[in-house]
């Protein structure tokens, strides 16, 4: 081992952590098995935050987010690090010996890296700098596995944060307190989410993590963002210690993973999502989302508030998947031109009037329609649109970003001009798509309307998800929800949603979404449904929706494990 490795001394030895893991474990078993009828929220990661005001509010404005995924295991086109758990031990050694002779990113140029996410818009980036495996792409003082025991030598993470730096993208590290090197190396069975193997019960684990986290917060400058992919405890206050003005993303707010939330939440969050269906790298078997479906994922987290951190996983060459460049730069077309709708903006009173999407400048000064409609907005076309949750004033301007509203390429006759009247359904317009992005003329992506001096139409119904029961003798789950609000509707109606979670992460969801039978709500109140079909040691998630004439409202996701 490298001499200057972590002092096992430090470490406890694997018998007496295996004695306490198990006395540990024996307890979570009684609280999640044993008694699993139990409805849970999520943990709220916000409680003892010391994420500063501001800096919270500075984040909230950036609104989209890189992320980085990269590791020794991008040669293998493998989930990264998850296939150390449950692997035999000649699997392991050699992941653990064998995959860094072999890491050589000789094509690495995060220069260019930098330049694609600023064109695409990009405002802050995060780099897997130690995810579970425990490979490190910094040279550490802590073990020998990490870059500086490769071929490649080079500090990947200095390069890098400096690399983005020049391009004024926002700096952040992704850190995993979780290490299988360091469980593998004491003898402990290598897996997640389990007490016996969290930095809490483990006192030479949290010295190790504490150890790296000073080193990332003490040489490599300010940082911006912190992302603690696993129990932040112990860590996020060296954090914050270590440099006072950093916001700690996972770890001090919600940070839902390969979902959005259907609730709009007036709070920092962030959404964390993958091109295709794997964080890192993967050669072949990968389904990428279409660009065009990026976009829109981008828009409908925006327009609830909350920032899109998207994902790529560069090859072990170091350089980008050119199906992952082709996506940005269809992103960077998009956002050349709409920028304004992402930055700087919160949701409206809805998020969205069935395909357009809102946002609103935080000044209030603004509000952008963004019409994502199945159906493409031919050029040189007018379209006739009616927006029932927004008013007009006599100080209302509505144009198309991008647009001067004045010429159609190769007309003389066609003045784009957009038009608006105020009338009792709702304020109408009138809006000709007349800027050419495509040669064929086939722009298949939103079109956003700005519309100034204008105020809410309308008054949304609130709703909330009451625990949900596990009746033995039925064999149901009793769904409640609570329709505290109908806003200004005669008439909602109430139902829910609810997904098979079992498997799954704490933060990713990757199933999709069941519906209940809607029943017509007149007053405020509470509604009910008995779920069947269940099955046994299964978790579900839920939530409560209320269904406006407009759009439908989401109750928060609350979790039950059936017995």
């Amino acid at each position: 081992m490298n001499p200057r490795a972590f002092p096992s001394s430090l470490v406890p030895t694997p018998h007496r952590v295996s004695i306490r893991a198990r006395w540990i474990f024996l307890l979570w078993l009684f609280l999640a098995v044993i008694s699993p009828s139990r409805a849970q929220t999520s943990p709220d990661p916000t409680i003892g935050s010391r994420n500063r005001p501001d800096r919270l509010e500075e984040f909230r404005d950036l609104g989209f987010g890189l992320f980085i995924h990269w590791g020794v295991d991008s040669q293998l086109g493998s989930v990264i690090s998850h296939s150390l758990v449950g692997a035999d031990e000649d699997y392991v050694q050699r992941y653990i010996s064998e995959l860094p002779k072999t890491f050589n990113p000789r094509k690495f140029a995060p220069t260019d890296w930098a330049v694609l996410a600023k064109l695409a818009g990009i405002r802050y980036v995060v780099l897997t700098a130690k995810h579970h495996s425990g490979f490190c792409l910094w040279p550490t003082a802590t073990t020998d596995f990490s870059i500086a025991h490769t071929p490649f030598k080079r500090d990947i993470t200095r390069e890098v944060l400096d690399a983005f730096r020049e391009q004024d993208i926002r700096p952040g590290l992704y850190f995993s307190p979780d290490d299988f090197w360091w469980l593998h190396r004491q003898g402990i069975t290598i897996e997640r989410r389990f007490p016996q193997v969290q930095p809490r019960n483990n006192p030479g684990l949290m010295a190790y993590d504490q150890a790296q986290v000073r080193e990332l917060l003490t040489n490599y400058g300010p940082i911006d963002l912190m992302f603690f992919d696993g129990e932040a405890e112990g860590l996020r206050d060296l954090a914050w210690d270590l440099q006072p003005n950093l916001v700690v993303t996972r770890g001090a707010i919600r940070t839902p993973e390969q979902f959005i939330p259907g609730l709009p939440l007036n709070e920092p969050w962030e959404a964390c999502l993958t091109m295709g269906t794997q964080w890192q790298y993967k050669p072949t078997n990968e389904n990428y989302k279409t660009g065009g479906a990026l976009i829109s994922l981008l828009i409908e987290t925006r327009a609830k508030g909350g920032n899109l951190l998207l994902n790529v996983g560069p090859k072990p060459d170091g350089e980008l998947a050119i199906e992952q460049e082709e996506r940005l730069r269809e992103i960077a077309l998009w956002m050349f031109v709409n920028q304004e709708c992402i930055y700087g903006v919160r949701p409206w009173v809805i998020t969205n009037e069935d395909d357009v999407w809102f946002t609103k400048r935080k000044d209030d000064t603004a509000v952008y329609a963004i019409v994502k409609t199945s159906q493409r907005w031919p050029l040189g076309t007018w379209r006739d649109l009616v927006f029932k949750s927004i008013r007009a004033t006599p100080e209302t301007q509505v144009t198309v970003l991008g647009q001067n509203d004045k010429v159609l390429e190769y007309s003389d006759t066609v003045v784009p001009k957009t038009t608006w009247e105020q009338k009792p359904d709702g304020l109408h317009v009138r809006a000709m798509h007349a800027q050419r992005l495509y040669n064929d003329r086939k722009w298949p992506n939103p079109i956003v309307l700005k519309l100034t001096h204008v105020q809410p139409a309308l008054v949304p119904p609130q709703v909330e998800t009451v625990a949900p029961q596990w009746d033995a003798a039925k064999q149901t789950m009793r769904l409640t929800g609570r329709l505290t609000a109908l806003g200004d509707a005669i008439e909602v109606g109430g139902g829910f949603e609810y997904c098979d979670i079992t498997g799954m992460d704490l933060t990713e969801r990757i199933g999709n979404w069941q519906t209940t039978p809607f029943v017509s709500r007149k007053a405020a109140g509470e509604f009910t449904h008995e779920l069947t079909g269940l099955v046994s040691g299964h978790t579900y998630e839920v939530r409560a929706v209320a269904k406006h004439p407009l759009l439908s409202l989401y109750g928060q996701e609350m979790r039950l494990s059936i017995p």
